[in-house]
């Protein structure tokens, strides 16, 4: 029933943006021409011309507003972290359709799929990992700072966990934007960042997969009483410690290489923000595995031989061979 609930709710908590914007849309695409005149109404008038700043706007107002509220209503911010997967095709969809935007049409339609598979295979992977539950719970950091901060975390988390999540991903999607206000033609650069966007989804897919097979062997040995495995260092693990964080930055730094391309260079500060942000919960993770008496030793071993993020051969050992008789 808690599933079902859960379900209804994360349907239901876009749908006033969703709503507003579709009205804007019908307004314009009823009218004979393609921009406002200046007596047109102000409201439709400012989100006709600033397209970026009313994505913001939307932002703001139903995630960073309306769903903390409603994870102050659950006791629970499960719902930012199911959003993460999805707002990335909102945002792509609405850049490609709002009446000012002009884009190449075959960049436009690459990266309108290639989003959709990031974000198939990342809620695939949220379900998976939630045992195909409903906001079953929130992120092991959100709850870690709740217990932190005590009762001040109510509107602490309104920027710990939503306002920052609106400069993470409006930041890291801007590329979507630079997309679909230019028209250059499709070039080499273009090719490449397409490869690379499909290989970081291949890496992060591989990574997490692997991960999830080890996670379920170690509770099913813990149910039979059996000895934890106490590291995983097999497959594309045996070469990155977080193959799937690089799998993910990988994507996004291909994303920014088309805005590059179109003349957007400084858009690469959403995913430099984006990978700093990594770097600081790679710490928080790799503290949280050194905690744990079953596998603190090994991974030690597993840090001190194997690459943080970008696969690489493993170091050797460093131990000195026993001598001969």
């Amino acid at each position: 029933m808690g599933s079902f609930k859960n379900a209804a709710i994360a349907f239901l908590a876009p749908l006033p943006s969703v709503l507003f914007y579709l009205s804007f849309l019908h307004h314009y695409r009823h009218r004979s021409s393609p921009s406002p005149p200046p007596s047109d109404h102000h409201l439709w008038g400012w989100c006709f011309h600033h397209p970026l700043l009313l994505a913001n706007v939307l932002f703001f107002a139903n995630v960073d507003v309306l769903f903390w509220l409603i994870g102050l209503v659950l006791s629970n911010h499960w719902l930012i972290d199911l959003y993460w997967t999805v707002i990335p095709v909102m945002l792509v969809h609405y850049f490609a359709s709002h009446p000012l935007a002009k884009a190449d049409a075959a960049r436009s339609a690459v990266v309108t799929v290639l989003t959709w598979v990031w974000s198939v295979r990342l809620t695939h992977n949220y379900f998976r990992r939630e045992r195909w539950q409903w906001g079953a719970k929130e992120d092991w950091r959100f709850n870690e700072m709740r217990k932190e901060y005590g009762r001040p975390w109510w509107w602490i988390s309104f920027f710990a966990v939503y306002l920052s999540q609106q400069v993470f991903l409006i930041g890291i999607c801007l590329p979507m934007y630079a997309i679909h206000s230019s028209d250059k033609p499709w070039n080499i650069w273009d090719s490449l960042a397409t490869v690379a966007c499909l290989s970081g989804i291949v890496i992060a897919y591989f990574a997490d997969t692997q991960l999830y097979e080890f996670v379920s062997r170690n509770e099913t040995l813990s149910k039979l009483g059996a000895p934890l495995l106490p590291n995983l260092d097999t497959g594309i693990w045996r070469y990155s410690r977080h193959p799937n964080y690089f799998g993910e930055q990988l994507w996004w730094w291909s994303l920014f290489v088309y805005a590059w391309n179109v003349g957007q260079g400084w858009m690469f500060i959403g995913p430099l923000v984006n990978s700093l942000c990594l770097a600081y919960v790679t710490v928080l993770v790799e503290r949280r595995m050194l905690k744990k008496d079953h596998r603190a030793e090994a991974y030690r071993e597993y840090q001190r031989r194997t690459s943080v993020w970008i696969p690489w051969f493993k170091r050797t050992s460093g131990v000195p061979k026993a001598k001969s008789s």
